[in-house]
């Protein structure tokens, strides 16, 4: 794994030293703790014990306490496993046996079992935590709701937190989430949006329990204390590389039906190990006590990782997970999965600090031992000649040992060819050390929003790309010998031990010889023909050219694009040729969308992120789909959905008045989702409306005309034989909304530019 440990200095990794280790004083009062799933796997194991312990320590600081199981079954039925898995609580070393048993009979004392199922069981819950403030006259603290369910159950209990369980009177509420929190950047995004419907960020704390790993939560106290020692070497010039690297020896036994959906890169490196990288490569907060500048400037690193493609990635599948998954799923055996039980992948860093720092992200199952690590390795300027055995000819690292392995012990190792370190001492268990958290009101620990769906912005299409790969078998466990080693080739990474044979991407339809690009005019405005390969390029070149202007003029470029078929192969090319395009100044906005969940293969929002937005660097910041689905149901108008997002687009485009709005043109003539018959002056001002079209799903959302003759350029692009009778008609016809929407496309001042291929403008 790294170096004997002979030639390191061994540092116990440990609670405290700053900021987080120390818990805050709190409003006194009394606290109700609900787990939902209280007789769950998580909450029989880590749950109770932790809450336990916060119970021990808390007891005698001015908070009481009152500790409720929740969870689907009745109560008769649950209660008394419940109580066994109470009774099963341990003390803390330090506190004697008499204590600790009358401690433990108070703690039973103050706990029930309740029923948490339906809307009516949550409001029942509230009447009896507040009657019981009531009967012993208490000031109340807090609620803290612990979900420890399912992620497709957060949104509805959160509803149903909000309104039926939600505290009064100045006291808080926190309500604690495990992951999986979405399954791609999409899907997050939607349980977002749900979820803050519910519960404000404040009141959320995504827990990744790897961060309350004592080794891992030490990274920045470590960078902190030692930063005289860090700060002349922690940068390109002297770090080799870093690895971040999780095995495990266990299969997936029991867990398939969640597993196989997931795989190795979603179960523990898009979150755990990616946190880890994120800590140790952050600016160092001036504060680590402050959760916000610790989160902002996660972010800031995190922004600044470069994007991941398939080539930067390997993955692998234990040899028996194949018949795990046909015996878990029932699946017959000529079933395949694709699911990767293995992976490593190689990450750059767009900052000077660590520009060309190659970043080792690995972890896999049924490997030939448990253990978990991050080592930075240092590059040695000393050469030895002939005492090759001297401390100062061996590899200069720090690895944060997290535990098991042949150390067995969490740990921080220093080689004694860098520095003497400071050193604490003292381990938790990773619950025992983020519960105080949670009840402190302290947010480091815990994945803010932003950090979240930043995560899955990086990671998504790397998932994507990697979906139809096929991953390389290996044995498991000490039998693997070298067959998953890696070799490291500039930004790209390969398993050493096989040949790989690059093709080049097929490049589907000629450009035929002898036609330019054209410009000439339609309907009295410009255009733009050639063969469909050029029209893109130009159309994607002008796109660019429009955004160079508006970052030149007012620092920031909005980008509205339509749904369809037609606009895909144009954000290939933008993806794909266009490297220099400011994405990160970029503000991009839907034209149109089905009612539908963003989810959803119908939805355009789904179609855009797919073949675009995954592939490029844009802060999700910056990226506004239409909020069709709001209060779990969609496109209704009472929710005011197309309000909001017209006063979104208001808030943020400078007299929104888009930069850039590209459009397409159907057969019948419709644009955006404005279609023929509609009443369009019904509109009025609106700059975005509720519309209805005659295919399925026949309600949309989409700008009207108002928003789009706003634009300082419209692009209405047309291509393909099929549209050659709609442009033959378009030609001839007058102005008419109502038969043919698309002519009343005129932005004033703006310009209009038609793109039409010479399939569709010659047949």
């Amino acid at each position: 794994m790294f170096v004997t440990v002979s030639l390191l200095l061994v540092i116990l990794c440990v609670q405290g030293g700053h900021g987080e280790g120390r818990e805050e004083a709190q409003r006194p009062g009394h606290v109700s703790v609900v787990i939902v799933g209280a007789t769950g796997d998580l909450a029989k194991k880590y749950l109770w014990k932790g809450f336990f312990q916060l119970y021990v320590n808390q007891v005698s600081r001015g908070n009481t306490f009152s500790f409720y199981g929740g969870g689907l079954s009745p109560a008769d039925k649950a209660t008394p496993l419940f109580f066994e898995i109470l009774k099963a609580v341990s003390c803390p070393k330090d506190v004697s046996q008499e204590r600790c048993a009358l401690l433990k009979e108070q703690f039973l004392r103050l706990s029930q079992y309740r029923q948490l199922k339906t809307l009516e069981h949550y409001q029942d819950l509230a009447k009896r935590i507040e009657k019981h403030h009531q009967d012993e006259g208490m000031t109340e603290a807090g609620r803290l709701f612990y979900l420890s369910v399912p992620a497709f159950a957060y949104a509805d209990i959160a509803d149903k937190i909000n309104n039926s369980c939600r505290p009064t009177g100045g006291a808080w509420l926190r309500v604690v989430l495990e992951k999986p929190f979405g399954h791609d950047f999409a899907s997050a995004q939607v349980l977002a949006s749900q979820l803050e419907s519910s519960l404000r960020e404040q009141e959320m704390y995504r827990i990744d329990h790897y961060l309350g790993k004592q080794v891992i939560a030490k990274i920045l106290p470590f960078r902190i204390e030692n930063k005289k020692f860090l700060d002349p070497i922690w940068n390109r010039h002297h770090i080799e590389r870093v690895e971040i690297v999780l095995k495990e020896t266990l299969d997936v036994k029991g867990r398939i039906p969640f597993y196989d959906q997931y795989g190795v890169i979603r179960d523990v490196i898009q979150n755990h190990l990616t946190e880890v990288m994120m800590l140790l490569t952050m600016r160092l907060p001036l504060n680590l006590s402050s959760s916000e500048e610790v989160a902002r400037n996660k972010l800031r690193i995190l922004s600044s990782v470069l994007p991941l493609v398939k080539t930067q990635a390997v993955i692998g599948q234990y040899r028996a997970y194949k018949s795990e998954v046909q015996q878990e799923l029932n699946k017959t055996k000529g079933h395949v999965s694709l699911t990767p039980t293995f992976a490593a992948v190689l990450a750059h860093i767009d900052e000077a600090q660590y520009e060309g720092v190659p970043v080792l992200f690995i972890s896999g199952k049924m490997l030939d031992e448990r253990v978990g690590y991050a080592r930075i390795l240092f590059r040695n300027d000393v050469f030895c000649l002939q005492s090759h055995d001297s401390v100062h000819c061996k590899p200069k690292q720090i690895v944060f040992h997290f535990g098991h392995g042949s150390l067995r012990y969490p740990a921080i190792l220093v080689s004694k060819n860098l520095f003497k370190p400071v050193s604490t001492d003292e381990q938790r268990e990773a619950y025992e050390e983020l519960i105080p958290h949670i009840f402190a009101g302290h947010k480091n620990s815990f994945i803010s929003t932003e950090n979240l769906l930043a995560s899955w912005a990086l990671w998504t299409p790397l998932l994507n790309s990697l979906d139809s790969s096929f991953p390389l078998i290996y044995p498991g466990g000490a039998d693997n010998g070298d067959l998953l080693d890696v070799r490291l080739t500039g930004k790209d990474i390969s398993y050493s031990s096989e040949v790989v044979i690059i093709s080049p991407d097929q490049m589907g339809g000629a450009s035929a010889n002898g036609f330019q690009v054209i410009q000439g005019k339609f309907r009295n405005a410009e255009m733009v023909s050639a063969w469909a390969e050029e029209l893109l390029e130009q159309l994607a070149a002008d796109v660019q050219e429009a955004a160079e202007a508006a970052l030149r003029e007012s620092g920031v470029f909005h980008l509205a694009l339509s749904g369809g078929s037609t606009p895909l192969a144009l954000f290939h090319r933008l993806a794909l040729h266009h490297f220099s395009f400011p994405w990160r100044d970029t503000h991009v906005w839907m034209v149109d969308e089905r009612c539908v969940p963003l989810t959803e293969p119908e939805s355009n929002f789904n179609a855009l992120h797919n073949h675009l937005l995954q592939h490029v660097r844009i802060p999700y910041f910056n990226i506004h789909p239409m909020p069709v689905q709001l209060n779990h149901r969609l496109c209704v108008e009472e929710d005011r959905g197309a309000q909001l997002y017209e006063k979104e687009l208001g808030k943020l485009v400078n007299g929104s008045s888009f930069h850039f709005v590209l459009l397409g043109a159907g057969y019948d003539g419709h644009t955006a989702s404005l279609f023929p018959g509609a009443e369009v002056g019904e509109l009025g001002e609106s700059l975005v409306a509720l519309t209805e079209s005659p295919a399925k799903p026949h309600q949309r959302m989409s700008l009207t005309f108002s928003a789009i003759n706003r634009a300082h350029r419209v692009a209405l692009l047309v291509m393909g034989k099929g549209k050659h009778e709609l442009i033959t008609q378009l030609s001839r016809v007058q102005d008419n909304q109502g038969k043919w929407p698309v002519t009343g496309v005129k932005p004033a001042p703006g310009r209009l530019v038609w793109y039409i291929d010479y399939d569709a403008l010659l047949g």
